[in-house]
């Protein structure tokens, strides 16, 4: 079985061409997001963050992002696609491996097509990981994607509930979940947005 914890197997994948969940541009979910100016410019963390578009995206609006991922094949399009008037920070690591100076760093983490493709065993691990990178008061937004009961993956199935609920238990609150209608075409109904902030601290 490959292992699709191993930035090998994912390079492989871009080498190939099979990047399946690759768009080829910014998610228009996330588009609608930002364009309705609901959140203030701040700090963005994106997961998985693979040729950047979202990255970009954001980042052309004045948010200060960091795009990681762990693919170096990613990381190099990542940059042959940065344009230098919209800067923003590129790093190639694992995101189970961003260190602990990164802790609580982030007004936003961003995701999209990063949780379907981790093990699922690592599931418990990646909200873990997440809240520990959000600042007190901050958001994370994730396009959950595919909202299904099939098995094996990658994609993994992935389950709204499965992902809600303990962030729920870590003390975020829910700020919205919906079925987006401007996904695009052949994800229509297969995708749910998600949007949680953390606990702010007590004073």
């Amino acid at each position: 079985m490959s292992d699709t914890n191993s930035p090998s197997y994912w390079d492989a994948i871009y080498q190939s061409g099979r990047t399946g969940w690759d768009i080829g541009k910014p998610n228009p979910v996330f588009r609608r997001i930002l364009e309705s100016e609901r959140f203030a410019p701040g700090t963005m963390l994106v997961l998985c963050a693979g040729r950047g578009y979202d990255a970009r995206m954001f980042a052309s609006r004045g948010f200060i992002v960091t795009a990681v991922d762990f693919s170096a094949k990613a990381v190099r399009d990542m940059h042959s696609l940065s344009d230098p008037q919209i800067p923003y920070e590129i790093i190639k690591m694992d995101l189970f491996d961003i260190p602990n100076s990164f802790k609580e760093q982030f007004d936003y983490v961003l995701e999209y097509t990063c949780y379907c493709a981790i093990d699922p065993s690592r599931r418990s691990e990646y909200i873990k990981e997440v809240a520990r990178l959000i600042k007190p008061g901050g958001i994370y937004i994730a396009l959950a994607f595919p909202i299904s009961s099939h098995t094996g993956g990658p994609p993994y199935a992935v389950s709204s509930d499965e992902l809600v609920d303990p962030f729920l238990a870590l003390g975020f609150e829910l700020l919205q979940r919906e079925i987006p209608p401007d996904s695009i075409p052949t994800r229509r109904g297969k995708e749910e947005l998600i949007i949680l902030r953390k606990e702010a601290m007590k004073e």
